[in-house]
């Protein structure tokens, strides 16, 4: 009776097992054979010995989790009485539940089928087919992709079919088999994600700092806006628009110190370091020594003012009066206004 329990609390936990398990995407779906040893230790009822025997099946994988079987066995047990021996011809439909799929991967087994059993002894002989069950553990130990060993244990229950069986008794025996898994084809592979390629560096389509000079080329990025750069982006001349006087006068405007703060923050988070020199320039109002000397005086405000706020470039204030101008003649207002400037002008090494 308890090795009754065992069975149907055995096939129980296999149906729930296989209620439970997640279908998930698994690649290897082959067919396979599985030649087999067995050791059969054999149930009182039997008043036998224990046997020996051998069988094989033919099996495929259906997901991770499950394999179904065909399998065929003959096993063969002499009586206690050392006079005549039995054998036992049978097949079972086997379902095998995976724990894990791995190297080594554990399982539990529940099958069904019949056997033919022969008893045989000087001068008698009697055949009778019964219904078996089996449910047990085995595992599986991969040695390579088409070659596992494999081996469980098993307890079958053997049910008389009507009343053929000696005694009509429902029998119990333990199995154990030993074999090996051959699976047909190639093992599938895993399909590894495909790696992304490395982005690809777009700096030539770049001008982080609108100098004209792509991200690739520039040697000076971060220029200031507005400023004149070489064909390597460095700061060549850059004029400070905005950066006014009082009227006849050196003295910077309040807009002008504003204009001066920003460029000033600039030129110190700029890594060139070179001289820089502050050219101011003046309309043709005026006599020209006069405004020689207004240019000379306003260069040297913006130069002082600059290095107030910071900036550690080396400074050389120079008035070019109005030798240089952007528009000339300069008879509008407008076109003065352009003429009358501060430009920085980055020296040579």
């Amino acid at each position: 009776m308890f090795k009754k329990q065992i069975l149907a609390l055995g096939l129980t936990g296999l149906a729930a097992m296989a209620s439970s398990a997640q279908a998930e995407e698994f690649m290897d779906d082959r067919f396979y054979i599985a030649p087999f040893a067995s050791y059969l230790h054999t149930g009182g009822d039997r008043d036998g010995k224990d046997g020996w025997g051998a069988g094989g099946a033919i099996g495929k994988i259906i997901n991770e989790y499950f394999n179904v079987e065909l399998r065929g066995f003959w096993q063969n047990y002499s009586a206690n009485s050392g006079v005549g021996h039995t054998d036992l011809t049978g097949g079972t439909v086997d379902l095998q539940y995976f724990l894990m799929r791995d190297t080594f991967s554990p399982y539990v087994v529940a099958a069904a089928g019949g056997v033919n059993t022969s008893a045989r002894s000087p001068g008698a002989s009697n055949s009778y087919a019964d219904f078996i069950f089996e449910t047990g553990l085995g595992t599986t130990v991969e040695l390579a992709d088409n070659f596992l060993l494999r081996g469980d244990v098993r307890y079958r229950l053997t049910a008389p079919v009507g009343n053929y069986a000696p005694n009509n008794d429902v029998l119990n025996d333990m199995v154990v088999n030993l074999g090996f898994v051959i699976p047909f084809g190639d093992k599938p592979k895993p399909q590894l994600e495909p790696v992304a390629a490395a982005p690809v560096d777009e700096c030539s389509t770049r001008d982080t700092d609108h100098d004209g000079v792509n991200d690739c080329d520039d040697k000076c990025p971060g220029t200031a806006s507005g400023t004149k750069v070489d064909d390597q982006g460095c700061p060549i001349r850059i004029e400070l628009k905005g950066v006014n006087f009082k009227y006849n006068s050196a003295e910077l405007t309040p807009t002008a110190m504003a204009i001066l703060d920003g460029v000033a923050e600039e030129l110190m988070s700029f890594p060139e370091k070179k001289d820089i020199e502050v050219a101011g320039h003046t309309s043709t109002e005026g006599t020209a020594a006069y405004n020689m000397k207004l240019s000379q005086h306003r260069s040297q405000s913006v130069a002082d003012y600059l290095k107030r706020r910071g900036v550690t470039n080396s400074l050389h204030p120079k008035g070019y009066g109005e030798e240089y101008p952007l528009v000339s003649p300069d008879k509008t207002e407008a076109e003065r206004s352009k003429n009358r400037r501060v430009e920085l002008i980055w020296m040579g090494d």
